[in-house]
């Protein structure tokens, strides 16, 4: 391997408490930092994509390396297994002229995407990591443009394009190389919906999101794998509210459950979460059998971050409305994780976020949705880039610098969408560039679950045992000594593009740049990857 040299240490002790800083609370449970893997790579001539692979606990890697001053852009694919054990690098020859958009993988497959100087010409790099083969292929659309995001289902892609001014999905047949956009979905910009590509029912589920500005509808279409439409249905609710974006349950099963934000007219802002039963079907009138709605007040858990008299007052406030026939309107905005199957039905993860704008244009004390509810000014922006993986276009009235999340709402749903507990991770102001999920949350083998997330450096986490209260400041510092010997000397003194991943069972992934300075002799930059296990 001619540019990449590999330190992987088996660190067989836990120390979450190295991790812990002094006078931090200790916590209960801990993550094991049994694994440590680093790359000699740089981030100014270098770009990592870490894909994790479900299908046998590994991960794949597709690494950018562009020679100082001389050379051409150099491409390779590298698997890791479950211990981070590496295989072999794969060169990857990339025309010149493109560049790299999205990467997904199914089975054991994986797939990059990359598109070219020419409009709509779009360039695909397949890699089989169980033989190490490598196909490729060019698709000249000539009409599509931006790429948002990219789902392979069996052995098919599902690009999410922009085509004259509307979002619609690019269909890549990597067997027959032929293409072509799905005409089921072309919705006009901005827009936004959910897509799901199940690899069990070997269907395409898209929920979109329609609004008049004053209601708000989803439209459900399942597709085959080949894209053809099956089926087309609408869920609506009655009186004022609307419905603003839902994740569907995945996986081949008696249960199909869609649960989501509802609003009250202002399709900005999400009053609550509603869940619906899809198999209970619909009355003689049309209404769903199955439709619950949960404000936001109705959750134990979700104002954690108020102080008790605020919420006390906040309640209050609430009660007198509702005796004038009123409701308190809330100004929240929330990104949801795909549903996780639970054997007792499903939890949804929803981060709760608002735009930051430039204060500069806007009076003092205007800082977006929560400033309503007791957030103070939001500090300078990470410098976290990652673009979002969800295909959410909001109609923002005047553009964002970023956006801050806040917190995460935790609910666990029973198969017919009865709320059976929530619970809430406050972060600690947490700022990106552009909109994407934040926290990462594994189930426990005993039955808990951890919710994380990473700054500066250090593991952020919470163990959620349903409703029970719990601390939302644990926290474990990363470790950057590849051995035992030197661990308390070695420092990174700093950090780049550091990004959290869930990867199998109880384990989490942190990457991301460091440099790393010794005891004793020159310090080195590399790309690492942590493992963090409970």
């Amino acid at each position: 391997m001619k540019y990449c040299y590999l330190l992987v240490c088996l660190l067989g002790f836990n120390s979450g408490a190295l991790g812990q800083q002094s006078g931090a609370p200790e916590p209960a449970i801990a993550p094991r930092q049994l694994l440590r893997t680093e790359l000699v790579l740089e981030s100014s001539n270098s770009e990592v994509q870490v894909q994790p692979m479900p299908e046998d606990s590994s991960l794949v890697l597709l690494v950018e390396h562009n020679p100082v001053l001389v050379g051409k852009t150099e491409y390779y694919f590298q698997k890791f297994d479950k211990n981070l054990r590496p295989r072999e690098p794969v060169a990857l020859t990339v025309p010149r002229g493109y560049d790299f958009q999205r990467i997904c993988a199914e089975g054991t497959d994986v797939y990059a995407l990359f598109s070219g100087l020419d409009t709509g010409t779009l360039w695909v790099a397949a890699f089989d990591t169980r033989t190490g083969e490598l196909g490729q292929g060019e698709f000249k659309t000539k009409r599509a443009r931006q790429v948002h995001d990219l789902k392979a289902l069996e052995g098919n892609l599902f690009v999410t394009v922009e085509v004259d001014q509307h979002l619609t999905l690019l269909l890549l047949d990597l067997r027959a190389a032929t293409f072509r956009f799905l005409p089921s979905v072309f919705e006009a910009l901005p827009t936004r919906f959910t897509f799901l590509a199940d690899s069990v029912t070997k269907r395409a589920e898209l929920i979109l999101s329609e609004t008049n500005g004053l209601k708000s509808r989803l439209q459900l279409k399942q597709l085959d794998d080949g894209g053809r439409l099956l089926h087309s249905e609408f869920v609506q609710a009655g009186s004022e509210r609307g419905l603003l974006d839902a994740q569907l349950s995945p996986g081949d099963s008696a249960a199909r459950l869609l649960a989501g934000t509802y609003t009250l007219r202002d399709s900005r802002y999400s009053q609550g979460l509603f869940a619906s039963d899809l198999t209970a079907g619909v009355t003689e009138t049309g209404q769903r059998r199955s439709l619950r709605f949960y404000d936001f007040l109705n959750f134990k858990h979700f104002f954690d971050f108020m102080k008790p008299a605020r919420l006390a007052r906040l309640r209050q406030r609430n009660e007198r409305l509702r005796a004038s026939d009123r409701q308190f309107r809330h100004r929240f905005q929330l990104l949801m994780h795909d549903m996780l199957p639970t054997a007792e039905g499903y939890v949804l993860v929803s981060e709760v976020y608002y735009p930051r704008y430039n204060m500069s244009n806007y009076p003092s004390g205007n800082y977006g949705g929560l400033g309503n509810y007791g957030y103070g000014s939001p500090g300078a922006l990470n410098g976290f880039g990652y673009p979002s993986r969800y295909n959410s276009f909001y109609n923002g009235r005047r553009p964002s610098e970023g956006y801050r999340t806040t917190h995460a709402l935790i609910c666990g749903f029973d198969r017919q969408g009865n709320l059976l507990w929530d619970n809430a991770f406050l972060l600690k102001e947490v700022d990106h560039f552009q909109l994407q999920e934040t926290v990462c949350f594994r189930p426990l083998p005993d039955g808990q679950f951890a919710v994380a997330y990473l700054k500066d450096d250090k593991f952020y986490f919470k163990v959620v045992n349903q409703s029970a209260t719990a601390p939302n400041d644990w926290q474990v510092t990363l470790r950057s000594s590849p051995t035992e010997i030197g661990i308390r000397e070695e420092k990174a003194t700093s950090t780049q593009q550091e990004h959290l991943m869930a990867w199998y069972g109880s384990r989490f992934l942190a990457v991301g740049y460091q440099h790393v300075r010794p005891a004793s002799g020159p310090g080195r930059d590399v790309y690492f990857l942590n493992v963090l296990e409970f």
